[in-house]
């Protein structure tokens, strides 16, 4: 049976708004979005049981429109009913056994163009974010991005997007990912080896009529 992690951010209060400083994406005034600060909260657990090895965080918003032909498009407005699918916005694997907290900023201090690199930090082994596949199509901002990027839902969508940052003991040292991996394969890897796991939620929109709700 799997056991409960104790998991906090400092940033706001379980189920409530996430500040504008943790977001990829910020309304701005003369348009409907730009880049935010996008740093990354500080995230700390406790509680893991005998036997972990490691620790692996997964940031994940499963609100996002299933279909991406009304995104970000004047007068229109996406509708709560449309089918979701969901987003990884923090992907970081092999964190140490004798780490319990990642610090604000350590991650991520900024929007990064192009994004920035898969691979192993001084906290963990960064996996690939879903902004590397959605940013595919922008000669200005693909790239390859690695480990977390904050929020940023579509500025017309009417639903109001969750995101879970959910933190897991493991009894492996290493998932052996190798240099490129998202959160789909992170969290298959994990099957079988997770001891506890415990999560802390924020919501987030850049939709006037939404924000706040």
């Amino acid at each position: 049976m799997t056991e409960t992690l104790a998991v906090k951010i400092d940033g706001w209060a379980h189920g409530e708004a996430i500040p504008e400083k943790f977001a990829f994406g910020v309304p701005a005034p003369d348009a409907p979005m730009t880049f935010g600060p996008n740093r990354n909260p500080r995230i700390s657990w406790s509680g893991a049981p005998a036997g972990t090895k490691s620790f692996a965080i997964i940031c994940n918003d499963p609100d996002v429109p299933s279909v991406a032909d009304d995104v970000n498009k004047e007068g229109v407005s996406i509708p709560a009913s449309l089918p979701r699918v969901d987003f990884y916005h923090w992907v970081l694997v092999d964190i140490p056994a004798s780490m319990t907290e990642i610090p604000e900023g350590a991650d991520s201090d900024g929007v990064t163009v192009g994004g920035k690199p898969a691979g192993k930090t001084a906290h963990g082994v960064r996996g690939l974010n879903t902004y590397t596949m959605f940013l595919a199509g922008s000669d200005d901002l693909k790239g390859k991005y690695a480990g977390y990027d904050g929020p940023c839902p579509p500025w017309n969508d009417t639903l109001l997007h969750h995101y879970h940052f959910t933190v897991y003991a493991l009894d492996v040292p290493s998932l052996n990912l190798g240099d490129e991996f998202g959160g789909e394969e992170a969290l298959k890897a994990m099957e079988g080896h997770v001891l506890a796991q415990g999560a802390w939620m924020g919501t987030y929109s850049l939709n006037p009529a939404v924000r706040g709700a």
